[in-house]
């Protein structure tokens, strides 16, 4: 089915094996329970694209599972570098984006399967750039579209994607698919007023896939989702450090630092080996709760939170209480850290919230860390952060009170109301 303005499809859905379209029926189903496609024409685009075109190496039910990204490219150092990712995060991205029928739209960073849905979003008189840093990238996307019929809508272009694309400016739509750790001129510039660009935005460590408005100079946001992306390259590439506390193989444990102050990690080495101290909130969340606005809250209240990242084996050997690739928030104090985490309580489905801490500090750290979280649970939990993003050289006196992360090229605020 689709739900482009022109009667010609643009992919071959009615000839596909019926098994083809299950799976992809299958995938939308839960793409709905999940929240991540709630419009019609959304749910309608995810029917109709045969995204197993793309990865041929990769078994076509995998990639019609909503989690499942698959990676396509690596750099020589392990790290991820390009990525078809998962259905629920394009899903979510496109519904953040309001694209309609007739609409110009720029996606940079490039794999295909993202460029045929939003083809079939913008219909037959849009248009779609996709664009990427990576030939190997962009000839994989030519080679997905032309198989599939959407190179009719979509122009594939190998460029820096710090620049956007002018020659096909201005865009009524920018969606960025790797994560950006600032916003470059270009793309305010090349989006037209009023216009949305939706673009995974790095803030001190914590990403998130943020929807954007227009306003002259500035973007202000109308909404976020946590999310996870392959990092920038090119020009704006600004990756996140990793400093080590363990390194053993299997039971790493990390600080992945984004603009903040280089760490004494050699004393936090000690503390890690330290006798640990647990500070509780008092605060709980359910079991399918998120925590990523109290996660957002903390980066905003405290100074110094780097993420904490650690392998399943640190957990398992008690060395932490808590594991994620991705990591939790961590206060840092010196030579003492404290980390959020969560306990058990005597409802089955509630958690509490509280701060796990070594170090010779440890009860000052973990104490403070308790103290944010319940300033979130007390002040903040039932409102949404509010975003801006506003040109480098901004005075303090024009930005909103809030927490401030300065880039290269912007002055972006964080605030609460």
């Amino acid at each position: 089915m689709h739900v482009n303005d022109t009667p010609a499809p643009m992919s071959e859905t009615d000839n596909a094996p019926a098994s083809e379209q299950q799976l992809r029926d299958a995938m939308v189903e839960r793409l709905i329970e999940l929240g991540a496609a709630r419009s019609a024409r959304v749910v309608a685009a995810f029917r109709s694209v045969p995204r197993h075109l793309a990865t041929p190496e990769v078994d076509m039910a995998k990639t019609y599972e909503a989690e499942f990204a698959a990676v396509t490219k690596t750099d020589p150092t392990g790290v991820n570098i390009s990525s078809v990712s998962a259905p629920r995060i394009q899903a979510m991205q496109i519904e953040q984006a309001d694209i309609q029928p007739g609409m110009s739209v720029l996606e940079i960073g490039s794999g295909g399967v993202n460029a045929a849905y939003l083809a079939e979003m913008v219909g037959g008189r849009g248009h779609v750039v996709t664009m990427d840093i990576d030939h190997d990238v962009t000839r994989r996307a030519e080679d997905f579209l032309k198989t599939t019929g959407y190179d009719r809508i979509v122009t594939v272009i190998t460029a820096d994607g710090e620049h956007g694309v002018p020659g096909h400016a201005p865009y009524d739509r920018i969606v960025v698919t790797v994560q950006a750790a600032d916003i470059p001129p270009a793309w305010v510039h090349q989006l037209k007023e009023g216009g949305r660009l939706v673009v995974p935005l790095r803030m001190r460590g914590m990403t998130r896939t943020v929807a954007f408005i227009r306003d002259r100079e500035r973007l202000i946001s109308d909404g976020f989702e946590l999310c996870g992306f392959v990092p920038m390259q090119g020009v704006g590439e600004n990756r996140v450090r990793l400093v080590l506390l363990h390194d053993v193989e299997g039971e790493e444990i990390a600080l992945r630092l984004d603009g903040l102050p280089e760490p004494d990690a050699e004393a936090l080495r000690v503390a890690l080996g330290m006798h640990r101290v647990e500070v509780w909130s008092g605060v709980t969340v359910a079991g399918d709760e998120s925590t990523e606005h109290l996660d957002l809250w903390l980066t905003t209240a405290l100074d110094n939170l780097p993420l904490m990242a650690a392998k399943i084996g640190a957990r398992k050997r008690g060395l932490v209480a808590s594991a994620s690739p991705i990591g939790v928030p961590t206060l840092v104090d010196g030579d003492s850290f404290a980390y959020r985490t969560a306990r058990p309580t005597d409802d089955p489905d509630r958690y509490e919230l509280g701060a796990i801490s070594h170090g010779p500090q440890a009860r000052k750290v973990a104490d403070r860390l308790a103290e944010e979280i319940q300033v979130w649970h007390s002040d903040h939990r039932t409102q949404r952060a509010h975003i801006e993003v506003h040109p480098a050289g901004t005075p303090d006196d024009r930005l909103p009170a809030g927490r401030l992360v300065d880039r290269p090229h912007t002055r972006v605020t964080i605030t609460w109301s």
